[in-house]
Formats: structure tokens, C-alpha cells, sequence
């Protein structure tokens, strides 16, 4: 009954421990080591013919309580290793679970970070590409602009060399009530009225004629240029007899008797001519003295390039 009672409490002790297998090893040697020290003394017991000799008891008793203070120890440690195991477990728990959380959120946050980095380099894609069209329509631009200054600077060019080509042209009439200029990319040819014509009259005189035909020769060899005629006047109002209601309707007679000296060259477009009475309304000079209403009254004769090939250039930059 003693020995069932012993390896009962050996057990017990045993089995109610959670321990690591490397503890648990560790108790199974002891208890192995107690249960063989166990039989020797029962060995030793019914050595002495189960006399119960009061010698042996003792000791077996005393054998015992050494076990059960042992066994008692041994429940403390494996109390106390359990319970560091339970710390350590919910300590590594809550390590795991921040962990995980912190993953979590460094995973999300990469994301956001590569989905802002991608969507910036498409931004950035998509801006080179538009820099790459900009530039190639600045360079478009820029070639239809040297294009246009070349022609604009051949037309001046040009202009000029008509300005001069007039101006030889009409070099016996120059400082007799005529001036060749060029401005503005166009060139005038003012031709004061008595150049031309008799006070009052639209009838161009014969030495008026003699310029107006130089002038036509010039022409009939650019047939690129537009021609204007204005007549002009100055502010007193017409007096004369005839068809002529006023000075607008004076200068319009006479600048349309210069078109029809002009028309008689066949080298000149008729539809380059175009002829315009300004009556006194575009001066010179003040009406105030003799002089300046003597600049007053003129035909000019501007002569403009044909612009179409510069504004389809225009059109296009």
C-alpha cells in the first residue's frame, strides 16, 4: 500500500507539470533515478523480511519526506518556468501582433508611395512628351519665321531696288513737285498737282504725262505690285465749272486721269490699279499758307507688294 501511495505522488506530480520537453527530460531522469532509489529501499525492506524494524522505517520515512520536499521544489520551479514560458509567450504575442500591425502599415504605405512615384512619372512622361511637341512646333514656328523674314527681307529688298529703279527713272522731275520715298515697306511717289495739272482741272498736261509714262515703264516690269493713286487737295472749296461738285470729287477725277495713262501701258495688270479721291482730307502740311496748300494739292502713287505669300506664312505660324 506504501509503494502505490509513493509512485502515486510521483505521478501526480508529474503529470501535473507543463514543462519543455528539455524539463520534462530533466524530471523523468530524477524520477527515474528516485524510482530506482525507491526499489533498492523496498529491495532493502523485504530484505529484512518485512519485520518492520523500526531502524529501516525510519529511514524510509525520512527517505520519503526527503522525495516529497524534493517533489515539492521541483512543482516550484516548474511553477516558476511556467510561468517566465507564459510571459515569454505574450510577450512574443504582442511582438508578433505589433509586428504584423507594423508591416501592415509599412506595406501600405510603400504602396502609396510607388502608386505617387508611377503617377508622377506618367505626369512627367506626359510633359516630356508635350515638351517634345512644343519644341517641335517651336522649331516649325521658328523655321516659318526665318522663312517669312527672308521674304519680307527680299520684298524690302526689292521695294528698295523699285525705289531706286523709279527714282532713275524719273530723275528729270525730281525737285519739280515730285519726291520718291520708301517707308513702311512700301514706296510713294508724290507728284504735286502742278506737276501735273492746270488750277482747277483734272486734264494731266503734257509734262505731267511725260512723268506718269516713265513711271508706267517702272511698273509694267513689277507686275507684283499693287498701285494706289490718292488724289488730293487742298481746303478751298472748288470753284470751277463742269462735272465737279467739290474737292473730294476733284481729286477722284484726277487720280483717275493718271489710271488712265497708266492703262495704256499693256505691261501693266489692270488689276493692280487701283484709284482713291481724298479730297482735303488727308494734308500735308498746314492750309494756313500758300505753300503748304501748295503740297496739299497732289496725287501720290503708293506702290505695295502683293503680301499673299507673307500672310499665308502668318496664317500658318
Amino acid at each position: 500500500m506504501f509503494k502505490k501511495i509513493f509512485f502515486g505522488i510521483i505521478l501526480i506530480s508529474i503529470s501535473t507539470s507543463c514543462v519543455s520537453s528539455k524539463i520534462y527530460e530533466d524530471l523523468q531522469d530524477r524520477y527515474d533515478a528516485l524510482k530506482a532509489e525507491n526499489e533498492s529501499l523496498m529491495a532493502q525492506l523485504d530484505a529484512n523480511g518485512g519485520n518492520g524494524e523500526e531502524y529501516s522505517i525510519t529511514k524510509l520515512r525520512t527517505e520519503v519526506d526527503k522525495l516529497n520536499a524534493e517533489n515539492t521544489r521541483l512543482k516550484m520551479e516548474m511553477s516558476a518556468l511556467q510561468n517566465n514560458l507564459d510571459r515569454l509567450q505574450s510577450s512574443y504575442d504582442a511582438l508578433e501582433a505589433n509586428s504584423s500591425s507594423a508591416l501592415t502599415e509599412n506595406l501600405e504605405r510603400n504602396r502609396k508611395l510607388l502608386e505617387d512615384l508611377e503617377a508622377k512619372e506618367n505626369r512627367l512622361a506626359e510633359e516630356e512628351a508635350r515638351l517634345k511637341t512644343l519644341q517641335k512646333e517651336l522649331a516649325s514656328r521658328s523655321a516659318k519665321v526665318d522663312e517669312l523674314e527672308g521674304i519680307i527681307a527680299a520684298k524690302d529688298a526689292k521695294m528698295k531696288a523699285l525705289k531706286d529703279a523709279i527714282s532713275a527713272a524719273l530723275v528729270n522731275f525730281e525737285g519739280n513737285g515730285l519726291t520718291v520715298e520708301q517707308r513702311d515697306g512700301k514706296v510713294y511717289v508724290s507728284m504735286e498737282n502742278k506737276l501735273l495739272f492746270d488750277s482747277g482741272s483734272w486734264a494731266v498736261n503734257s509734262r505731267g504725262s511725260e512723268a506718269v509714262v516713265q513711271l508706267g515703264k517702272v511698273l509694267a516690269q513689277n507686275k507684283e505690285i499693287a498701285v494706289l493713286i490718292e488724289g488730293h487737295t487742298d481746303n478751298v472749296p472748288y470753284r470751277g465749272s463742269g462735272n465737279i461738285t467739290d474737292n473730294w470729287d476733284l481729286s477722284t477725277k484726277r487720280a483717275t486721269a493718271i489710271v488712265n495713262i497708266l492703262t495704256q501701258n499693256s505691261g501693266i495688270p489692270k488689276d493692280n490699279l487701283t484709284a482713291a479721291g481724298r479730297g482735303e482730307y488727308a494734308p500735308l502740311a498746314p492750309n494756313s499758307t500758300a505753300d503748304g496748300r501748295s503740297k496739299n494739292r497732289r496725287i501720290e502713287v503708293i506702290l505695295t507688294p502683293k503680301l499673299d505669300e507673307i500672310a499665308k506664312l502668318l496664317n500658318e505660324i
